[in-house]
């Protein structure tokens, strides 16, 4: 067969596929990326936690040491209570966002001033929003201890007491989750269907009944979204704990991911495999979250058709 045979085959088969094979040509570089950068980092996590490697020296093989380790280190039991912690309390920024966003969704004076304060927390940098939060709860001169010496309360070092640090960082994640939250849920209003809600209202729906039985319905996709996000925020989080307390005080504010920064690249030395295992660990747990969360929409979607 003849080179100019050949092309011409080539060039009917693609024209008989056009319209399936286009779609994959656009999906092939995103989906190497994704297969070079996230997958292959996972089972190469995977591999790594099985070994005690200092990331330049040679590897030595311990199987399931690092793990065993892992079973006995107190400092991993606080991280994943932390984590627990942050998972439970990161979920309130659904509600919270979903009840500023029915807000911003009516029609009311100044509403484009609501929205930009409201959406303000969203665009500034996780580095910005733990400083502001360093600076509010500061001791001596915070706005907090200023606001509670208003009320004869002494001042309270809300990053420097063990009780307190936890909680005071995820108040400070919170408040960007909050209004990421808002933007999906106002793009998830923008397509609800106009006609249920007035058919609601003729069948003498209103209040909570119209919001809990006619628009949360509607908003599923972006509630979705919204829970996978704010688990993944909750479990990998990082930057505001560096900034506001790096780890402290005791180590009482370590989540898994600083912990396993620790371990890996910090004061620990650089112990890449025990690293290795604790990022196994925190996968384990999202994609336990996010596998049923799937799992669960996929359910909704197949009994509603």
């Amino acid at each position: 067969m003849s080179s100019s045979t050949e092309a011409a085959t080539k060039a009917s088969w693609y024209k008989r596929n056009e319209i399936a094979a286009t779609p994959w040509l656009f999906l092939i570089p995103g989906v190497a990326m994704f297969l070079l950068y996230v997958i292959f980092p996972i089972f190469q996590s995977i591999n790594v936690s099985f070994y005690d490697w200092d990331g330049l020296g040679e590897a030595q093989w311990v199987g399931m040491g690092n793990y065993e380790e892992l079973y006995w280190d107190d400092a991993f039991y606080v991280s994943l209570r932390n984590n627990l912690i942050w998972l439970v309390l990161y979920l309130l920024a659904i509600p919270a966002g979903l009840f500023i966003a029915l807000f911003l969704n009516q029609t009311v004076t100044g509403i484009r001033l609501y929205k930009s304060l409201f959406f303000f927390p969203f665009v500034i940098s996780q580095v910005v929003v733990g400083l502001v939060f360093t600076w509010f709860y500061d001791p001596t001169f915070g706005l907090l201890n200023q606001f509670l010496a208003v009320f004869g309360i002494d001042p309270i070092n809300v990053l420097g007491d063990e009780r307190f640090v936890t909680y005071g960082i995820i108040a400070a994640g919170i408040w960007p989750q909050t209004a990421y939250c808002m933007i999906l849920y106002l793009t998830g209003l923008n397509a609800v269907d106009p006609e249920q809600i007035e058919a609601a209202r003729l069948d003498g729906a209103k209040g909570w009944k119209m919001l809990w039985h006619i628009i949360v319905p509607q908003l599923k996709p972006a509630t979705f979204i919204a829970f996978v996000v704010t688990i993944i925020g909750a479990l990998r989080s990082f930057d505001l704990i560096s900034i506001m307390t790096n780890g402290g005080p005791f180590g009482e504010s370590r989540v898994l991911s600083f912990y396993m920064f620790e371990v890996a690249l910090s004061e620990y030395g650089f112990r890449m495999g025990y690293g290795a295992s604790i990022a196994v660990v925190l996968f384990l747990i999202m994609l336990c979250f996010i596998t049923y969360f799937l799992w669960s929409m996929y359910k909704d979607e197949k009994g509603g058709r």
